[in-house]
């Protein structure tokens, strides 16, 4: 029987850079209760190593933590790419890593802290997660797919890293699954601004790197139980699963 899931798909861990310290396993879990959110998704800017750790302090509170990461492109887009299983992610991380340069300044930039899901300290990522990768958009999506994962274009409303800001349109060769709308906008000016995008539905996200941010910008979905495949079901309009209306 399909039922309204309300889910949050963009949430930042304090292995990002400009995330929260206090964006540990534990405590992400725990706000996601208090949220009534069922599922959402870990994506953290071009890694996904604190993905495990959230999904092990999840576990006992019944909630489905799909593994993600925010992706930079070359032309500085930024892009979700969500999985249904770690070995995928991680192959996708294999990827970034190899085509991402720099290191990180914590006084710049901030922190990156890999945690356990006791919200332990495992290490500090010094690769600079905060920057962009050398494949264009384009590849980046076809990579999302073949490791079988869904490519969301993050925040297509806002004026700076949106496949719209930095390329003024969204081209036809590019197969997002969903665009994603920031806490900025509304449903009707985001439905008269963004008409012409049709093909692919609007969702919402809370990109949250505090902890009083998750779940404030969210979608529902109409599946049958919070997986990541019946989400992509609901996002394709397949066998009666629809992104409900906000």
């Amino acid at each position: 029987m399909l039922r309204r899931i309300r889910a949050d798909l963009h949430v930042h861990t304090c292995l990002s850079p400009c995330g929260d310290l206090q964006m540990s396993p534990q405590k992400i879990a725990a706000q996601a209760v208090r949220q009534n959110i069922e599922v959402f998704a870990i994506c953290d800017h071009n890694s996904a190593e604190n993905v495990p750790a959230v999904m092990k302090a999840a576990e006992s509170k019944n909630i489905v933590v799909l593994p993600g990461i925010e992706v930079c492109t070359s032309e500085e887009i930024h892009l979700l790419a969500i999985f249904d299983n770690l070995n995928s992610v991680f192959d996708m991380q294999s990827l970034v890593f190899s085509h991402l340069a720099g290191i990180n300044d914590p006084e710049a930039f901030g922190l990156q802290i890999v945690a356990n899901e006791f919200d332990e300290v495992v290490e500090f990522q010094n690769r600079l997660l905060i920057g962009a990768i050398d494949l264009p958009v384009e590849q980046v999506v076809d990579e999302i797919h073949r490791r079988g994962g869904a490519a969301i274009a993050s925040h297509i409303d806002r004026e700076s890293f949106s496949v719209i800001s930095q390329l003024g349109f969204i081209p036809d060769t590019l197969r997002f699954e969903a665009l994603e709308l920031s806490s900025h906008i509304r449903n009707d000016d985001a439905r008269a601004r963004f008409t012409s995008f049709s093909h692919s539905p609007l969702i919402r996200n809370s990109d949250a790197h505090f902890l009083e941010d998750i779940g404030k910008n969210t979608s529902e979905y109409m599946i049958e139980k919070p997986t990541f495949h019946e989400i992509l079901m609901a996002l394709r309009s397949e066998d009666g699963r629809t992104v409900c209306e906000s």
